[in-house]
């Protein structure tokens, strides 16, 4: 994952996108649907039907940069909300991509004695 700036929020777009569009219609969608600046430097993602595949939209101070991932096992977790968006943290963003349920993670051990 690429380092993002510190202030830096991510927008999950809810719902299904057309994972035909490029970055123009993103960027349109970003101002549209979701009521957002496409150029703030803020990265929005968008995710298609089946789940697998999903698109970020970032501008990164001189141009509008587009990723994309297409998960070879499973699916993305994603909000059930048909519409509107949803804020994450950039480490939710990296569990995300990773294919873990940013929603509840869990930690698998806590130490319980210092010494």
């Amino acid at each position: 994952m690429i380092g993002l700036p510190t202030g830096t929020r991510v927008w999950l777009a809810a719902g299904v996108t057309d994972m035909r569009r490029g970055m123009n219609g993103l960027a349109a969608q970003v101002q549209t649907t979701l009521a957002e600046n496409p150029f703030s430097g803020h990265v929005f993602a968008f995710r298609g039907r089946r789940g697998d595949l999903v698109k970020l939209l970032w501008w990164s101070g001189d141009g509008l940069c587009l990723f994309h991932k297409r998960l070879e096992r499973g699916r993305f977790v994603w909000p059930q909300a048909t519409s509107g968006s949803v804020s994450l943290t950039p480490a939710q963003l990296s569990m995300l991509l990773e294919g873990i349920d940013w929603r509840r993670p869990q930690r698998v051990w806590q130490p319980q004695h210092a010494a």
